[in-house]
C-alpha cells in the first residue's frame, strides 16, 4: 500500500503570515525522506493554500510521483495539462467549505467529466475520482475510464465507535466492490495514526493519502517522524494482512 502525503496546510501555514516559509519544497522532501511514496497537493479555485508557483516548484523539483487534486473546472484541467502531474484526483469543491465534503456525485457528473478525463489521459496523466463508497458511484466510475477511485473516509473518521464499524464495511464492502471493475481503489480523508489500521489491512485498497493529520501531528514529534510513523503503521498492517 502506498502513502501519499498531503502537504496542502504546510502551505496554510506560510500563507498564514504571508512569509515564504515554511518552504513547501523543503517538506516534500523531507516527507520523501521518512518514506513517502508520493506528494499530494489540491489547488483550490481560491488558492487558499497551494499556489500555482507551488506546483511548478514542485514539479521541477520532485523525481516522485505528484497527485493534483482539483475540482473538475475548464481552469483546472487546462492547469494540469499544463503542469502534467503523474495524477489528477478530481474532487468536489464548494468556496465555504473547511475541507472538502464528501465525494463527487457521478451519478448526476459522468457524462460531464467524461470529455475532461479523456482530455487529461490523452495528456498522460493518470486520473482519479473521490467518491463515497458507494456500490452506485464505483460502477459509474469504472463507464469514464477513469484509472482509480479514491474512497471519502471522512465519515468514518469523523464518527464515533459505535457507528465506526458501520462506516469501515462501507468502505470495505466499496474497495471489494471495486475490484469487480479492474479499477484501482485508493482511500484518504480524515486518517490518523488512531484510526488508519483497520483502513490499511485492507488489501484491494492500494493507496492511501494523508495530510491534515500529518501536518497537525508534526507540530509536536516533527515532520519526519510523523510521516514515517504513518508509513510504518501501514507497512505493519500490510504485512498481517498478507500473513492471513
Amino acid at each position: 500500500m502506498r502513502l501519499g502525503v498531503n502537504i496542502d496546510h504546510v502551505a496554510t501555514l506560510r500563507n498564514a503570515r504571508g512569509t515564504d516559509y515554511p518552504d513547501l519544497l523543503e517538506a516534500a522532501n523531507i516527507v520523501l525522506r521518512a518514506g513517502a511514496d508520493g506528494i499530494t497537493v489540491h489547488l483550490r479555485e481560491d488558492r487558499r493554500h497551494i499556489k500555482d508557483k507551488d506546483l511548478k516548484i514542485l514539479l521541477q523539483n520532485i523525481s516522485r510521483p505528484i497527485n493534483l487534486e482539483i475540482a473538475p473546472t475548464n481552469e483546472m484541467i487546462s492547469i494540469a495539462i499544463k503542469h502534467k502531474p503523474h495524477a489528477c484526483c478530481l474532487v468536489p469543491e464548494k468556496r465555504r467549505e473547511l475541507t472538502t465534503e464528501g465525494g463527487l456525485d457521478l451519478l448526476k457528473l459522468e457524462s460531464r467529466l467524461c470529455p475532461k478525463i479523456k482530455k487529461l489521459q490523452d495528456a498522460g496523466i493518470k486520473v482519479s475520482l473521490f467518491i463515497n463508497p458507494d456500490f452506485s458511484q464505483i460502477e459509474a466510475a469504472s463507464r469514464t475510464g477513469s484509472s482509480a477511485v479514491e474512497l471519502h473516509t471522512g465519515s468514518y473518521s469523523d464518527c464515533n465507535n459505535s457507528k465506526r464499524k458501520k462506516e469501515y464495511k462501507r468502505i470495505l464492502d466499496a474497495a471489494k466492490f471495486s475490484k469487480q471493475f479492474k479499477i484501482e481503489c485508493h482511500a484518504g480523508h480524515g486518517l490518523t495514526h488512531n484510526n488508519v489500521a483497520p483502513i490499511a489491512k485492507i488489501s484491494e485498497i492500494t493507496e492511501l493519502n494523508i495530510g491534515h493529520s500529518l501536518i497537525s501531528e508534526s507540530i509536536f514529534i516533527g515532520l519526519k517522524e510523523s510521516v514515517k510513523r504513518m508509513k510504518d503503521l501501514i507497512q505493519s498492517c500490510g504485512r498481517k494482512n498478507y500473513k492471513k
